[in-house]
């Protein structure tokens, strides 16, 4: 690359980051290390490229002081548990919404081709949620509760394993990302192709009306959270296959983190889920305004957290 091409496509990152070290108000620490990644990653380019350059001895000064400006914020903020939750995460999440809107449309697609392959062939149902659940199931149907699994067993049991599943279900989806994101596209996939599959299936028993809501109970946070696990896995993912001006390995590391960020950050809505499909998703058949109320409040905590406080963080300058 010609050193004026090298500088154009840069000085705007670099006069942002001129700015951030010079600046007297708070920093985010995790924002300044990244900061710092970028900057040294210019500078060994530029030093390999043009080591007599002007635009090496001006990276050389803005990594020396970006490198000051870390260590005398080094230490923590007391409240750090807060700002992970208040500021970090929904900073990630912002970051990462283009990935979150490839996920949300693979796994729409999925669920489609689910649905699909259901109506077109008998036996694609037993493929791929097994015998044993599908004989089970119709015996439930036959007793007039097709939803009775969810009350098989106790309270605090079911509250565990499933918590404990789910957020295994979202760490895999994510890690497989490692994978060039197509691990991560391979998981999704199959949870919508699974997902398209159970629906229709119940249409076709002519027990969707019923099922349908007492699945959403906790459905409504579990499925939207496997969607957010599988961006940030496209995060980590897209930045090996994309690493822009940096090594790989460096936009590996900032991928890595920004998307495990966002995991960790669904861990709480994991419990909630939980906890409404051992304690309250039993309960099929109360009555339909309660069934509203959960669903109503579950989409609004996910639309509130991963999609309009972000954009209001943004909008505020807050991150």
């Amino acid at each position: 690359m010609q050193e004026a091409a090298f500088i154009k496509r840069n000085k705007p990152r670099w006069e942002e980051f001129e700015k951030l070290a010079k600046s007297n108000s708070a920093i985010n620490p995790d924002r300044l290390a990244e900061l710092f990644i970028q900057v040294t990653d210019d500078l060994a380019f530029a030093q390999t490229q043009y080591p007599d350059s002007r635009v090496t001895k001006y990276l050389n000064s803005l990594a020396s002081n970006v490198h000051r400006t870390i260590y005398k914020n080094k230490k923590e903020e007391r409240n750090r548990f807060v700002t992970f939750w208040k500021t970090e995460v929904p900073e990630a999440v912002w970051q990462s919404r283009k990935q979150m809107s490839y996920a949300l449309i693979i796994f729409l697609i999925a669920i489609m081709i689910g649905g699909i392959s259901v109506i077109h062939d008998d036996t694609f149902a037993r493929l791929v949620l097994g015998d044993q659940y599908m004989n089970m199931t119709l015996e439930n149907i036959k007793t007039g509760n097709s939803t009775r699994v969810y009350s098989s067993s106790s309270e605090m049991n079911m509250f565990f394993l499933i918590t404990l599943n789910n957020i295994l279900v979202s760490f895999k989806v994510f890690i497989f990302g490692v994978f060039a994101s197509l691990g991560t596209c391979l998981q999704l996939f199959y949870n919508g192709l699974m997902v398209g599959t159970f629906v229709t299936f119940f249409y076709q028993q002519h027990q969707l009306a019923h099922a349908f809501p007492v699945i959403m109970l906790h459905g409504t946070i579990e499925l939207s959270s496997i969607v957010i696990a599988a961006g940030a896995g496209f995060v980590m993912g897209n930045s090996l296959l994309f690493p822009g001006t940096y090594s790989r390995l460096a936009s590996f590391k900032m991928g890595a983190k920004r998307g495990l960020k966002i995991v960790v950050g669904l861990v709480p809505f994991f419990v909630i889920a939980g906890f409404i499909e051992s304690f309250i998703t039993r309960y099929a058949f109360m009555h339909w305004s309660l069934k509203v109320l959960v669903i109503g409040l579950s989409a609004l905590m996910i639309l509130y957290y991963f999609v309009i406080y972000p954009y209001q963080q943004k909008k505020h300058g807050r991150i």
